[in-house]
């Protein structure tokens, strides 16, 4: 059965950074695609970012430059940097593996 759990979130200040973490179990972590994606209150969830298994990464423009997604097989996990933090940055943000299994979230506020 696989497994997503995320953790890292918090409240910080506009400019600041956080660093979200996503451990896997259930399946070969080193095989599966991973993304992290966001859903703010009344919006629709969107992506942000994903990791193939040999190591290609994608962005969405907003965050771009700003926010970098990393995995460690060795740990099973999967980060997500994200720098100079944005008041619109504010979103649960969610982990999955490709291609429809998903963490439960973890809350980012970022207050201006």
């Amino acid at each position: 059965q696989v497994q997503l759990v995320e953790s890292g979130g918090g409240l910080v200040q506009a400019g600041e950074s956080l660093r979200l973490s996503c451990v896997a179990s259930g399946s070969i972590f080193s095989r599966n695609d991973m993304g992290w994606f966001r859903q703010a209150p009344g919006k629709l969830r969107e992506f942000v970012a994903f990791i193939l298994s040999g190591g290609t990464t994608k962005y969405a423009d907003s965050v771009k430059g700003r926010f970098t997604i990393s995995r460690d097989n060795a740990k099973n996990q999967v980060y997500l940097q994200m720098n100079s933090l944005k008041p619109e940055d504010t979103a649960v943000y969610y982990c999955r593996k490709y291609p429809n299994y998903w963490g439960q979230g973890t809350q980012v506020t970022v207050s201006s």
